[in-house]
């Protein structure tokens, strides 16, 4: 079995695409991950984190 290439895109590239992109993606040295949604419970935990956090500096 032979693996397949990795397809390299450039950042023109991808952020012309991602414009029209009903999921989110991650550009990784001319790589493109799917990035994970985050649920409304999730992103709210995270931004008071975020505000915690900043308090203390």
């Amino acid at each position: 079995m032979i693996a397949n290439p990795k397809s390299w895109i450039s950042a023109e590239d991808y952020l012309e695409a991602e414009k029209t992109s009903p999921i989110k993606h991650e550009y990784i040295q001319g790589q493109v991950y799917a990035m994970a949604g985050a649920s409304d419970a999730h992103v709210t935990i995270a931004g008071n984190l975020f505000a915690m956090l900043r308090n203390h500096l």
